[in-house]
């Protein structure tokens, strides 16, 4: 899979160990920076992998910064991503087959890196069930997002 991944310098190293790590199980990894432990702005680092995403360079996303929080935020308003922080394998996991998940916000000041692999690992795993139930949330999910796109016009 085609995977972009950014963080802020509270997730530099996680990220620079998943990058290393995904990449070793076959996975193509866009690394869209931080490239140290500087101080930089969040909300960069979730619109590079929108960015990436909304553009065909990636075909999911995993922003890294300090608790998660921030980087979904900023993620979710751009149109076309779905981001969730995700702390355990099985809302990475339910969240790609219920929501279609398209971006996972990991926190590196809340779980280490063997947690952070489980999660990643999961999410790259799980595809969209489809079910009906599912697909007739997600349509819900997409016409509230056009909604406030042509309300903010």
């Amino acid at each position: 899979m085609r995977l972009a991944l950014a963080a802020d310098h509270a997730g530099f190293e996680l990220k620079q160990d998943l990058a290393t790590y995904l990449g070793g199980r076959g996975h193509g990894i866009l690394d869209l920076g931080t490239h140290s432990d500087a101080p930089v702005d969040y909300p960069d680092s979730a619109v590079a992998v929108a960015s990436a995403i909304r553009d065909g360079r990636a075909d999911r996303g995993i922003i890294v910064c300090g608790s998660g929080a921030g980087v979904s935020i900023a993620a979710n308003k751009i149109p076309g991503i779905r981001a969730a922080v995700c702390h355990d394998a099985y809302t990475a996991h339910q969240a790609v087959e219920h929501d279609d998940l398209n971006v996972l916000c990991l926190g590196s000041r809340v779980i280490g890196v063997a947690v952070a692999r489980e999660i990643a690992d999961v999410f790259l795993g799980a595809t969209f069930s489809g079910e009906a139930r599912h697909q007739r949330r997600l349509d819900k999910v997409l016409d509230i997002e056009r909604r406030y796109l042509r309300a903010d016009a």
